[in-house]
């Protein structure tokens, strides 16, 4: 006699469970060979001087540095990685917005035309090419070059974020806007207004939100590249964590591993503020 089935038991099953175990399996027989090329070894993290090495150094966490002086220095360094930041993404938004216009078939009066201009079509692909250029090449890099060029201090860091920051904010604020629904800023082309009155009262009602969510996003993403430019000479809460980290100093670690949790927290409450004002 047959088992009977229990009514229900059919429909818990995955049907795609084959196929998902298939895709975990592929992936795991692609992934070992990149982990056997880059030497990825977990096991040192087991190794006996490791592990002394490792306590020694996390033991001394608790408590976080405290005293006057070292407060009164990372309150200066965490000033001064917010304003390296800060001022890197306004010179980035000064960059991008321009670019970002330009870039942006939806606001472009050719774009409702049938063809579209070869020029304006050249033009755009040009400022696409720029943005790439800009977006490739990593902060850091910038950072190293610009520290050869004007010495060290937070002036390469503001032109490293400027210029990498520049070319990621124009090509997001570009999709945002080419995502938008088109009626608005066609309606107002069509019946004679600029690109700018088109953007300011077509698409900016639609997609403000999205923007200003995303620029406060990577001013949060701007703290941390500067806290990573200090190790390069950049200044700031980096060139202080490096130097805590060269002298084994703990202590310093955790204090300053703290003030770079409540900046990242301070930039989710703003962005949350912002959002809620333009709602």
């Amino acid at each position: 006699m047959e088992q009977a089935v229990r009514p229900g038991a059919a429909a818990l099953r995955d049907p795609a469970l084959l196929r998902r175990v298939s895709l975990l399996l592929a992936a795991a027989v692609l992934a070992w060979p990149l982990l056997v090329w880059t030497e990825f070894n977990p096991a040192t993290l087991l190794d006996a001087r490791s592990l002394r090495a490792t306590w020694k150094f996390v033991s001394e966490f608790i408590p976080p540095k405290h005293d006057a002086a070292f407060l009164g220095l990372l309150l200066q360094e965490t000033w001064r990685t917010v304003a390296i930041a800060t001022a890197g993404l306004a010179l980035a938004w000064g960059v991008a917005v321009p670019l970002a216009f330009l870039a942006t078939t939806r606001l472009s009066l050719s774009a409702i035309a049938t063809p579209m201009g070869l020029l304006p079509a050249l033009l755009r692909q040009a400022i696409r090419w720029v943005l790439v250029v800009l977006r490739s090449i990593p902060e850091l890099v910038w950072a190293l070059l610009f520290v050869r060029a004007v010495g060290l201090g937070p002036t390469s860091g503001v032109l490293a974020i400027a210029i990498t920051y520049g070319g990621m904010l124009a090509k997001v604020y570009a999709e945002i806007l080419e995502s938008s629904d088109p009626a608005a800023t066609q309606a107002l082309l069509r019946n004679g207004s600029g690109r700018l009155q088109a953007l300011w009262f077509g698409a900016l009602p639609e997609c403000a939100g999205e923007l200003v969510s995303y620029t406060v996003y990577r001013w949060e993403c701007a703290i941390r590249s500067s806290v990573v430019l200090g190790f390069v000479g950049a200044g700031g809460l980096g060139q202080m964590l490096d130097s805590s980290a060269k002298m084994f100093a703990g202590s310093e670690v955790s204090a300053i591993l703290l003030v770079f949790v409540a900046l990242v927290w301070a930039s989710d409450r703003v962005s949350a503020l912002l959002r809620r004002v333009m709602a």
